[in-house]
């Protein structure tokens, strides 16, 4: 009898310090029960018939219905627009769904931020803060996973230029002067040049600065050269356009005006003194008129011609 009440004293003592030990370290709560639920790609495209045939040949499509990535993925269509439960019980609601547009109830940073959840990283790591973020330019603006439109990257429009140009009127003037950047003949890309997702230049150059940007592709331009032409290295748009010019070679002035613009017409040695008219004073030099300074001076980007500094021939 004492042994069975000792061992009883010894089993409340335990559950009493259990219970004390529960008390001071409470079970952390479970997350809150969401009101809404997954409803699958069926129930969607019971209602929305238009969209799931063009969406049936994207390659969103392909992805998250063969090879997903996650689970999120494996839910079709609300792996973007979040669970439909609510969006079902009422579909006058739209705040009960997330939308892609700009009448969209979805705020922009949230509709921005399903797109990111995939496609966070790689030329995207500077979207945040970026020129286009900051002016409210949403993934839906310039691009359309629900149809297979565009030939690259899901564009809005037809083309990667297109969908660009279609905000950017100024740049697409430019490009019908005289002299342009080949865009509108297919021949060059925006994106070429631009990282329309962000860089930390502040016109979205892929490169650190202008002049690595033009070197891409006009690499003998890079140098380093003997005789450096201060303006050239500085940057190339202070002679050049890049979108386009009235003026040849993209520049932004006319030769010899443009060089006149830093050399002034009075120092340079376009008389030519002779025994013949020494007397008088100098002569024009008839072999000036009507030409460009590109006559003579020819490597103006810069040389290692034994001429030295002038560039000549």
């Amino acid at each position: 009898m004492a042994a069975s009440q000792e061992r009883a004293g010894q089993t409340e003592s335990k559950a009493a310090a259990v219970t004390q030990v529960a008390a001071a370290d409470p079970v952390p709560a479970a997350a809150p029960a969401t009101d809404r639920s997954f409803v699958g790609q069926e129930t969607c495209t019971a209602c929305h018939q238009q969209e799931s045939m063009n969406w049936a040949h994207t390659v969103h499509a392909k992805v998250f219905n063969l090879n997903p990535q996650n689970d999120r993925q494996a839910q079709n269509c609300e792996a973007c627009h979040g669970p439909g439960s609510a969006h079902v019980e009422d579909p006058s609601d739209l705040t009960k769904i997330i939308a892609f547009s700009k009448k969209s109830k979805t705020p922009l940073p949230e509709q921005n931020g399903q797109c990111l959840t995939c496609h966070e990283g790689g030329q995207r790591i500077f979207w945040h803060q970026s020129i286009h973020d900051s002016n409210q330019v949403g993934c839906s603006d310039c691009h359309n996973p629900m149809t297979n439109f565009g030939s690259r990257g899901l564009t809005a429009k037809e083309s990667i230029n297109e969908t660009c140009l279609q905000c950017h009127k100024a740049q697409h003037a430019e490009f019908s002067r005289r002299s342009h950047m080949p865009l509108l003949e297919g021949k060059l890309s925006c994106t070429d040049c631009h990282n329309p997702h962000g860089s930390n230049t502040a016109p979205l150059l892929k490169a650190d600065s202008v002049n690595e940007v033009c070197y891409t592709c006009h690499a003998e331009k890079r140098g380093p050269f003997l005789f450096e032409h201060a303006p050239v290295r500085e940057s190339c748009l202070n002679c050049h356009s890049p979108h386009g010019s009235n003026f040849e070679a993209l520049l932004t002035a006319p030769r010899p005006v443009l060089c006149q613009q830093c050399h002034s017409q009075s120092s340079h040695p376009g008389a030519l003194l002779t025994a013949g008219n020494m007397a008088g004073g100098a002569m024009p030099d008839p072999r000036l008129l009507a030409t460009s300074c590109s006559t003579c001076h020819t490597n103006v980007h810069g040389s290692n011609s034994p001429s030295g500094s002038r560039f000549e021939r």
